[in-house]
């Protein structure tokens, strides 16, 4: 399967609270520029006729209304934490839609919080409506992406809840048991991936370790606050890197903004995407100035700019 460009559009580019945040007054927070408003941190990739979201946090619902998506391939997860799986029961919608179950890519850790944080998708007999996930464990190691086979198709039945139709017509619970939902991915050569194929990256926010991923010439990184150095051949020679950063002055979960600058000049991908801001930083037309001043002063090899919700690059 040809691969093809990777297309990533922002659907949000704001800290777990967002911008503007409840309650504050502050310039950015009061800014009328659409570019300052910032949905929690998520993203869409389209690569190789796939359609593959990144995180879904509590704003999901109105980012895939905002955008009319309609239709996902895959939600890959980074962590484990509210601001990127809160919205995850919405998918439920894309469920009746699609006639698909989600399916969703995460790490064991990740998956042991949500049985724990969604009892209701584990639970057997399955309550009607609630929303059909199928959950694929991942690692660091590069991994496959198929399209669903057409023997999977969802189908509602009334008052009773949702079933698979197989090939011969005949309907069939969709699982009786946690285990019914699960399944490891084995990893794979990137070269040789009958697929699309899919490199994560290993990082850490704070002690908890976090995924990124990469898709052909773009890296989506997340939530990290360092990287290990046997992980950073996997991001070179990219066109578009995307880095978080949450403010200027050092934080124990998230890389300040000296260090996204030190990471973009050493792996001196053409463009470097800032997301998961928060109103710490100023207007989105101001820090693009200050951006290209640094940037100009510490003689950065990468064009560094903040993200912005809807902004798409390829």
């Amino acid at each position: 399967m040809t691969k093809g460009t990777a297309r990533l559009t922002f659907l949000g580019t704001g800290t777990s609270q967002g911008v503007p945040i409840i309650g504050c007054c502050c310039e950015v927070c009061r800014s009328t520029d659409s570019r300052d408003k910032r949905f929690r941190a998520s993203a869409l990739v389209e690569y190789g006729g796939l359609r593959i979201l990144i995180d879904a946090g509590p704003d999901f619902r109105m980012q895939m209304l905002s955008k009319g998506i309609g239709h996902l391939d895959a939600i890959l997860l980074t962590h484990n934490h509210k601001d990127h799986t809160g919205g995850l029961d919405d998918v439920r919608s894309l469920n009746y839609v699609d006639r698909r179950a989600a399916e969703i890519y995460c790490e064991r850790n990740v998956l042991e919080d949500l049985i724990r944080e969604y009892p209701y998708v584990f639970r057997f007999p399955k309550y009607p409506g609630a929303p059909e996930w199928k959950l694929h464990v991942i690692d660091e190691k590069p991994f496959v992406i198929r399209k669903d086979s057409s023997d999977k198709e969802l189908v509602w039945v009334h008052d009773v809840g949702y079933h698979y139709r197989l090939p011969d017509g005949r309907l069939v619970p969709t699982a009786r048991r946690i285990e019914d939902m699960i399944e490891e991915v084995e990893p794979v050569s990137v070269d040789n991936a009958e697929g699309i194929p899919i490199i994560p990256v290993r990082g850490m926010h704070d002690k908890l370790p976090v995924l990124g991923f990469r898709f052909g010439n773009i890296a989506y990184i997340t939530d990290m606050s360092s990287i290990p150095e046997s992980e950073m051949v996997k991001l070179e020679g990219l066109k578009h890197l995307t880095l978080n950063t949450v403010g200027y002055n050092n934080h124990h979960s998230h890389f300040s903004l000296e260090e996204t600058l030190r990471i973009a000049d050493r792996l001196r991908p053409a463009h470097t995407w800032l997301t998961h801001l928060s109103h710490s930083f100023p207007r989105h037309e101001i820090f693009c100035r200050e951006l290209e001043r640094l940037c100009s002063e510490q003689d950065i090899h990468s064009v560094v700019r903040p993200a912005h919700d809807g902004l798409v690059i390829e």
